[in-house]
């Protein structure tokens, strides 16, 4: 059976252009929460910012993954549950160029992409697992298009906004993304000043406050305490 259910509310445009000035990085300074693990990035250097089109496919069957490119608008970031395959690739050059003609802003691959020369040669930035020669086919079994789906052990849900770059992948609500990225551009901002004052010799323990938390706790070894 396919289904296919409705996009997210519309994101403005402030928002995305905001998170496209900070780094997600920035962001696992103050949570562990939303960040895909296991998923690697198709270019040393790459920003995508946009909300997330969901696709849930099989372990065989692309059908839903060809069908999305029906559904996405330039921007969008195509984000594919392949349900734990690791082993047959369910993105290639064909479909890159597809999405690619559609402007996305990039797609996240919880699994195996093949045909790396001709992304490459594209431009198109991805995350996925692995790359393999084994692909998925069309069979017609069975598929989702923006429904929740689990990437990189992640939920996310149809309109979330993927926030990634080089670094990684981190998930936001909408909601979240406002609160937060005021606050992600203040602690970026501040690093200027940081890098000025370690130039004049100051201690970084100092002034991040670890030296402050470190002697809070600090252990004084009793005569002969071995320390190690």
């Amino acid at each position: 059976m396919f289904v296919e259910g409705k996009r997210g509310p519309a994101v403005d445009p402030s928002l995305i252009d905001a998170l496209k000035k900070v780094s997600p990085s920035t962001l696992g300074h103050l949570t562990d929460f939303g960040f895909m693990r296991g998923l690697r990035p198709n270019q040393t250097r790459l920003k995508i910012v946009g909300p997330a089109v969901t696709v849930r496919i099989p372990h065989l069957d692309s059908t839903a993954v060809h069908c999305v490119m029906d559904v996405v608008m330039p921007g969008d970031v195509i984000t594919v549950d392949q349900s734990g395959d690791g082993d047959r690739a369910c993105w290639g050059g064909g479909v890159s160029y597809a999405a690619h003609v559609k402007g996305v802003a990039g797609a996240i691959v919880d699994g195996a992409i093949t045909d790396l020369a001709e992304i490459d040669d594209l431009g198109l930035p991805m995350f996925y697992r692995t790359v393999s020669a084994l692909t998925t086919r069309l069979l017609g079994l069975e598929g989702a298009i923006n429904v929740p789906v689990t990437v990189g052990g992640v939920t996310v849900c149809p309109g979330d906004l993927i926030f990634a770059d080089e670094n990684g992948v981190a998930v936001l609500s909408v909601e979240d993304a406002g609160r937060l990225a005021p606050i992600l551009a203040g602690k970026e901002a501040a690093e200027p000043e940081m890098k000025r004052k370690l130039d004049q010799g100051a201690s970084l323990a100092d002034l991040s406050g670890a030296r402050r938390l470190f002697e809070a706790k600090r252990h004084q070894p009793m005569g002969g305490e071995i320390v190690r």
